[in-house]
């Protein structure tokens, strides 16, 4: 689909340039057209854009740094990993789980559906090519990216500048390890370990482990470490809602969901609590403190996720589980917290989460924060920029945001594709005389 530019003779256009995709090619590097949208990350996000696209007849490029799909989920992930959520939630569109998967698919069969998504929808992205710049060039009114391909050997690497109208951002936002630098960390002599690096329990075993951080993961690889005679302890620094993952006989966000339609917040918030502290009773008893507004409106306005039990506070409160509040600093062999206690750890495990890498590689931007990247739009809004620039997977509403996302973007884009006019093939020839 891609064709010469350089090589073209002087003075030569294109009849079509939108549609017709075009390549300039040196030893080393090259320029290309893409004639629908590019998409930057091959995740559920990236995955559910270009299949909602497809749909609709738009062609698009996926560029993805890793040699995978869902890099995160297949590279990055603990192997006894589920879905928190149930299956119908976190579908992607216009294609839904196996019926013969369980509510709570497995890691390895989330992996095989959106490796299923992407064969049933044709979708081939373009791995090992990291974006190192986007930048809107209002000279033609295209984005410009350039890119590099990772993996290969030095003399075959290959520098590529992408040009097209518009650029989705569905790379996430945890495309990197977030690392806290505590004092002393450098004398501790134990192995320290983020949890993009944890896959079992089995190389802890009998062995006093610290894991610093007390969301989702760092709940559940508490749980696991207890399945490995591992003897586990939890770093818990601020306020958190901890939920049983089902109430009433369905998943707590289901019920949640439901609750909404007919109740204000606030209101679902109580019930929430209520049937919370019945179920797995009171969980300040525990050290996990709770923050002083309910679940729901915590997650508005701050994008803090609940987390939800499956299994780790009959662990803390047996006592296999230890909790301490937020670290001082490290000794060769110990830790020392912030209420004066000093412990004796063998290894560490870095439960701190991620962030977007958005801010590093996307210029001149209107719809990300530069100092974080997060989205400066409101949930809902959040998806649609300027200048042909959207974003998947960034309104914190996990994957049934995604598809929502998603679908919004490929229908807005779409609007467009029908309606290029003129000027658009005007700017495409100032492209390709710029070359």
């Amino acid at each position: 689909m891609d064709y010469n530019y350089l090589k073209e003779i002087d003075g030569k256009r294109l009849h079509d340039p939108l549609m017709m995709p075009k390549t300039m090619n040196t030893s080393t590097s090259s320029r290309i057209w893409v004639q629908g949208p590019i998409i930057v990350g091959a995740g559920p996000s990236g995955l559910a854009v270009a299949a909602c696209l497809k749909q609709r007849g738009i062609p698009s490029l996926i560029l993805e740094r890793a040699n995978c799909l869902a890099s995160l989920w297949q590279l990055k992930t603990y192997d006894r990993l589920r879905l928190h959520l149930p299956k119908h939630l976190c579908q992607l569109p216009h294609m839904p789980f196996p019926l013969d998967f369980p509510t709570y698919p497995t890691k390895q069969q989330f992996v095989a559906y959106l490796e299923s998504y992407a064969q049933s929808f044709n979708i081939e992205p373009d791995y090992n090519t990291t974006v190192l710049s986007a930048e809107f060039d209002h000279s033609c009114n295209f984005w410009r990216m350039k890119t590099s391909k990772v993996g290969l050997k030095i003399e075959e690497s290959v520098s590529i500048e992408y040009v097209c109208q518009w650029l989705v951002v569905a790379s996430g936002e945890n495309a990197e390890e977030v690392k806290p630098d505590f004092e002393g960390m450098d004398e501790f002599r134990g192995p320290i370990i983020h949890t993009s690096h944890y896959k079992s329990g089995d190389p802890f075993r009998d062995k006093r482990v610290l894991v610093v951080g007390c969301g989702n993961s760092g709940m559940e690889i508490c749980l696991d470490l207890c399945n490995y005679n591992a003897r586990p302890s939890l770093v818990v620094r601020d306020t958190l809602h901890v939920l049983p993952q089902e109430m009433l006989g369905r998943s707590t966000f289901g019920v949640s969901m439901w609750l909404l339609k007919w109740l204000p917040m606030r209101l679902v918030d109580s019930f929430l609590l209520l049937v919370s502290r019945l179920t797995i009773g009171d969980t300040d008893r525990l050290g996990l403190y709770r923050p002083k507004i309910g679940p729901l409106e915590l997650k508005k306005k701050t994008g803090k996720t609940p987390v939800l039990d499956v299994g780790t506070l009959a662990k803390i409160r047996n006592g296999s589980i230890k909790v301490f509040p937020g670290v001082k600093r490290f000794t060769s062999h110990a830790i020392e917290f912030v209420d004066g206690k000093l412990e004796d750890f063998d290894a560490i495990i870095l439960a701190t989460g991620y962030k977007n890498n958005i801010p590093t590689w996307l210029k001149d931007n209107v719809l990300f924060s530069k100092k974080d990247g997060h989205s400066k739009k409101p949930f809902p809004e959040g998806w649609k920029g300027e200048n042909g620039l959207y974003s998947v997977g960034f309104a914190k509403r996990g994957l049934l945001g995604t598809s929502m996302d998603a679908e919004r973007v490929a229908e807005d884009i779409e609007l467009q594709w029908n309606l290029k006019d003129s000027k658009t093939m005007e700017s495409a020839d100032q492209v390709s005389e710029s070359y």
